[in-house]
């Protein structure tokens, strides 16, 4: 039996942190032994906010940190596919098709792309349609593979669900079975709290500690962190729950013994914070010394990280082009071109030898 497909990816805005690995990466490093992976790098998902040449000049860069990202975190590309999203053509031409078979209103309703324009400071005169189409592109991103399965958040459900309705339609208005109705692949996947205290980590708020981050900017970001603001010395009772610092101590500590005593010893007022940051910060940088080697391997690779992305585009190229002849023919766009190459290749041959 086949492996079922999954479609995962990241639009490619800088180098990920730990957020990512505790939200996604740790479950794509497992997903790809049980499934077939696709992993989108999704630079054209960026143009809906960022259109400006220097935004897309920067994605060069921001490609190739990603994907040194996913090979440090474990990712093999041997197993699974990471690949460009801009060089499908496939999914140009599907998500034009696509357009034609959801509504406006539709789109508008979903929180998602209120949240998205709210956040880049768009109003309703400077929304682009891009936008707007978002959930339309990642639709032919998820149906380009023909994908099973997305992992998403509960917040994001609703963007499977748009494709799922896509999909159907398709099926129904030109007879055949060919788009799967892919499922979300829920989980509880946790939001890691920034090292300032926000709710979530994020490299635009400047509160991330990054998987590539030397270990010394690892120590200076740990003893910068936000800890219980009630508790002005060594000696007053702290706060453990909620505290950012034992988050991650819980996160990225495997010393479970360790984590106890401190969490003992802060309640009681018997421990200083200096202590408590100084062994998260050798346990961040335990867990992140193994990705940071692997990713100095790769990155003193000439010409990998554009092999792993050129081998992996090609494979999700023929993937789309024969998701493509599958759409068309279902349509009937592929009969009617081929009529009228036919007709005019024989109507050019006629000339040909009329005028020998």
């Amino acid at each position: 039996m086949e492996r079922k497909r999954i479609l995962t990816g990241d639009r490619p805005t800088g180098k990920l942190h730990l957020g990512h690995y505790v939200g996604s990466l740790a479950n794509r490093v497992r997903l790809q032994d049980e499934y077939e992976c696709f992993f989108i790098i999704a630079d054209l998902h960026t143009l809906t906010t960022r259109p400006e040449k220097e935004h897309v000049m920067a994605l060069r860069q921001n490609v190739t940190d990603v994907v040194l990202d996913y090979l440090a975190a474990g990712i093999d590309p041997a197993r699974s596919t990471i690949y460009l999203q801009s060089a499908v053509h496939a999914v140009y031409e599907m998500n034009l098709i696509f357009e034609m078979l959801v509504t406006l209103p539709r789109l508008q309703r979903l929180p998602s792309i209120k949240d998205m324009a709210r956040a880049a400071d768009l109003n309703d005169d400077t929304l682009p349609f891009g936008l707007v189409g978002y959930p339309v592109l990642q639709a032919a991103d998820i149906l380009m593979p023909r994908a099973h399965l997305v992992p998403v958040g509960k917040d994001n459900e609703s963007h499977v669900e748009i494709t799922r309705e896509i999909a159907r339609r398709f099926n129904r208005l030109y007879g055949e079975e060919v788009l799967p109705e892919p499922e979300p692949m829920i989980g509880e996947i946790p939001s890691l709290i920034g090292t300032d205290g926000q709710a979530k980590m994020s490299k635009s708020l400047g509160n991330a500690i990054f998987l590539s981050d030397d270990a010394r900017t690892v120590e200076k970001k740990v003893h910068g962190m936000y800890t219980d603001p009630n508790r002005i010395s060594a000696d007053v009772p702290g706060r453990v729950e909620g505290n950012p610092v034992f988050i991650y101590h819980d996160a990225f500590n495997p010393n479970k013994a360790e984590i106890d005593d401190l969490k003992v010893r802060y309640r009681e007022g018997k421990v200083g914070d200096v202590e408590v940051k100084e062994k998260l910060a050798r346990a961040i940088n335990a867990f992140l010394d193994p990705m940071r080697e692997r990713r100095a391997t790769y990155e003193a690779q000439s010409g990998l990280v554009e092999r792993v992305i050129y081998e992996g585009t090609l494979r999700a190229s023929q993937e789309g082009e024969a998701t493509l002849l599958a759409m068309k023919r279902a349509m009937g766009l592929s009969g009617l071109w081929n009529r009228i190459s036919r007709k005019a290749r024989e109507a050019i041959a006629r000339d040909e030898k009329a005028g020998a």
